[in-house]
């Protein structure tokens, strides 16, 4: 794992993370940027809702966007257990010898919020989608612009072989929140 100080400074001169929090900004609102050994990352005001009006199958390999519902604004309520996608406010660029690990935030994690984030490939770039489902028996509010997960990372001891941007891969450089898709 990266040390604090260290991979900040990486972070800065590489343009890993834009907009770059140093500090952790946590007064009011649920905390974001520099953490201990990451980064909290933010969830920006748009929304993609699950619904059940199509009264469809999901299919991760034909995932149908009549599934969903747009939401804008500064807060998303989630129904009881259902999802939603988002995307962080946040767009990311991962050098060739780091990894990232998103796990979710505790203040969610406490209202029954669970977040999924695939791993931050290295050399993978673009604005985070993310997986937000509520487990809990009522519906849960989330709240625009504020940390939704955080980051960890991974430094590894030698470059990869084959990074996300040499194979190409399908979500590379996504600029908003985006479906499962096939190649």
């Amino acid at each position: 794992m990266l040390k604090n100080d260290r991979w900040i400074k990486k972070m800065a001169a590489k343009g890993m993370i834009k907009p770059f929090h140093k500090e952790q900004i946590k007064k009011g609102v649920i905390s974001y940027g520099v953490s201990s050994y990451g980064y909290d990352m933010r969830i920006a005001d748009e929304f993609k809702l699950f619904t059940y009006l199509q009264n469809t199958v999901i299919d991760p390999k034909a995932l149908d966007p009549k599934n969903f519902i747009d939401v804008k604004g500064n807060i998303c309520i989630i129904p009881p257990h259902s999802f939603a996608l988002g995307r962080s406010v946040e767009y990311f660029r991962i050098p060739r010898e780091i990894i990232v690990i998103c796990l979710g935030k505790s203040t969610y994690a406490r209202c029954g919020i669970v977040i999924n984030v695939t791993p931050l490939e290295p050399e993978w770039e673009g604005y985070v989608t993310i997986e937000i489902s509520n487990t809990a028996p009522l519906p849960v509010k989330i709240y625009a612009h504020e940390g939704i997960a955080q980051l960890l990372f991974l430094e590894g001891s030698e470059i990869c072989e084959k990074s996300y941007a040499d194979k190409a891969g399908k979500y590379q450089a996504q600029k908003g929140i985006t479906l499962a898709k096939l190649k």
